[in-house]
C-alpha cells in the first residue's frame, strides 16, 4: 500500500472499531443500520471516496475505495456493502456517465447525504442481467417506467436510484437504457423488505415503478447503452465485493486466533498452541493473504487503465470461497463461542455467503474466466 492508502485504513479501521462495532450485533438483530452510523459514514468521506473534490468529495483513488470497503468489513460486512454500492456502482455512474447537470446536481447530494442505489435485477432477470422487463416510454415531457426490480441493496436507506429499463424492447438488450429516479417520486414505492440469512443490517428490496414520470435531464448517459454501462459497473464493482469478502475474512480470522491465542485452553494448554490448530492457522491465513493479492492486483490493473475483467473475476470469486472457508473455521477455532450469537464468528459466517452471489454468481465468474482464458489461448 502507499503511504496514503496505509493512513486511510488506519483511519477507517479506528472509526469501525469506535463507531460501528458496538452497534453491529444490534443491527444484526434488529436486521436494521441504524441512522447514526450513516451519518457519520458521510462526515467521514467515506461515501464520497471518488466524487471529486469540486462537487464536495475526498477525490481520492479508486484503490482508496477498496481500502476503505475492506476495513469496514472486518468489522460489519453489512456496513460496508452499503458503501462499496455506493462508490463503486452508484457514484462511479454519476461520474462516468451523467451530465454536467446530473453531476451538479446529485455528485454534492451523493458525496454528503443522499444514499444511492443501483437497480438492474428483476424477479426473472439475476444472472442473466438483460432479460430485464422494466419497461420505458418516451413522453413529452421525458420518460415514463413501468415494472418491478428485486434484491436492491440500499432501498430503505437510499434517495437515488439508478434504475436500469428497456425503451425499445423490440432491439432486445440494446434497449436498455439507464434513468435517474429519486425517493418520492409518484408511483415509485419500495414494496418489500427481505429477510435474509446474513448481512441482514444491509436493506434489500423489491421495488415497483408504475407510470413513474422522470424528467428528460434524469436519462443517465445515452439512450440504448444501459446494457454497456451496466457490465462496465459491474465489473469494477466485483473488485469491490472481493473487498468485502477479505474483509470479512480478515474479521473472521483476527476474531478466532485472538480468543485461540489468549484465551481458550484445553488439556492444560492454549488451543492455538496444538499443532493441529496452527496448521489449520497457517492454511487459513495463506489462502488469505492470496485472495487479498488478486483483489489489489485487480485494483491497481483497473487504476492503470489495463484490462482487469479477468482479474476482478478471479477476485470475486476466489474472495467469496476463502470468506466462507475462513469464516467457518473461525467457528470451529472458537468452539462453542464461535456458535452462540454473543460475539462476530457467527455472524460473519453468515454474512460470507452472499459473496458467491451478489454482484455476479460464482458460475458466472468461473464462465467469464473461462471464456477470457479461451481467447487468449486460441487467438
Amino acid at each position: 500500500m502507499t503511504d496514503l492508502e496505509t493512513a486511510m485504513a488506519e483511519s477507517v479501521s479506528k472509526f469501525a472499531n469506535d463507531m460501528i462495532a458496538p452497534k453491529v450485533r444490534d443491527m444484526d438483530e434488529a436486521e436494521a443500520m441504524d441512522p447514526t452510523v450513516v451519518e457519520a459514514l458521510f462526515e467521514q468521506g467515506l461515501m464520497s471516496v471518488e466524487i471529486p473534490e469540486e462537487y464536495g468529495g475526498s477525490g481520492m483513488n479508486f484503490t482508496a475505495a477498496i481500502v476503505g470497503i475492506e476495513e469496514l468489513a472486518k468489522v460489519d460486512p453489512s456496513v460496508s456493502v452499503m458503501v462499496d454500492v455506493h462508490n463503486t456502482l452508484v457514484n462511479t455512474a454519476v461520474i462516468k456517465y451523467g451530465s454536467t447537470e446530473l453531476k451538479k446536481k446529485w455528485l454534492p447530494r451523493l458525496a454528503t447525504n443522499t444514499v444511492g442505489s443501483f437497480c438492474l435485477s428483476e424477479p426473472v432477470s439475476g444472472s442473466d442481467a438483460f432479460a430485464l422487463a422494466t419497461k420505458a416510454i418516451k413522453t413529452d415531457s421525458g420518460y415514463k417506467i413501468n415494472g418491478s426490480k428485486m434484491w436492491i441493496t440500499n432501498a430503505m436507506e437510499s434517495g437515488f436510484f439508478i434504475v436500469f429499463a428497456n425503451l425499445k424492447p423490440e432491439a432486445g438488450y440494446k434497449g436498455i437504457t439507464a434513468f435517474v429516479v429519486e425517493k418520492g417520486t409518484k408511483g415509485f414505492s419500495i414494496a418489500k423488505k427481505e429477510k435474509k440469512l446474513g448481512i441482514k443490517a444491509s436493506s434489500t428490496c423489491v421495488l415497483n415503478f408504475d407510470d413513474v414520470e422522470i424528467p428528460h435531464e434524469n436519462l443517465l448517459g445515452d439512450e440504448g447503452q444501459g446494457y454497456k454501462y451496466a457490465i462496465s459497473l459491474l465489473n469494477e464493482g466485483r473488485i469491490g465485493i472481493a473487498a468485502q469478502m477479505t474483509g470479512l475474512a480478515l474479521g473472521a480470522f483476527e476474531n478466532a486466533v485472538k480468543y485461540v491465542w489468549n484465551d481458550r485452553k484445553q488439556f492444560g494448554q492454549l488451543v492455538g498452541d496444538f499443532q493441529g490448530m496452527q496448521m489449520q492457522i497457517a492454511q487459513a491465513y495463506t489462502e488469505l493473504s492470496a485472495a487479498r493479492a488478486l483483489v489489489y492486483n485487480a485494483a491497481r490493473k483497473k487504476e492503470a487503465g489495463q484490462s482487469f475483467v479477468q482479474d476482478a473475476a478471479m477476485a470475486k470469486l476466489y474472495s467469496s470461497q476463502v470468506a466462507q472457508r475462513v469464516s467457518g473455521l473461525g467457528i470451529e477455532l472458537m468452539g462453542g463461542m464461535g456458535f452462540v450469537r454473543e460475539g462476530i464468528a457467527e455472524k460473519m459466517w453468515r454474512d460470507s455467503k452472499i459473496g458467491a452471489i451478489y454482484e455476479g454468481t460464482s458460475n458466472i465468474q468461473l464462465t467469464t474466466i473461462a471464456k477470457l482464458l479461451k481467447i487468449q489461448y486460441t487467438a
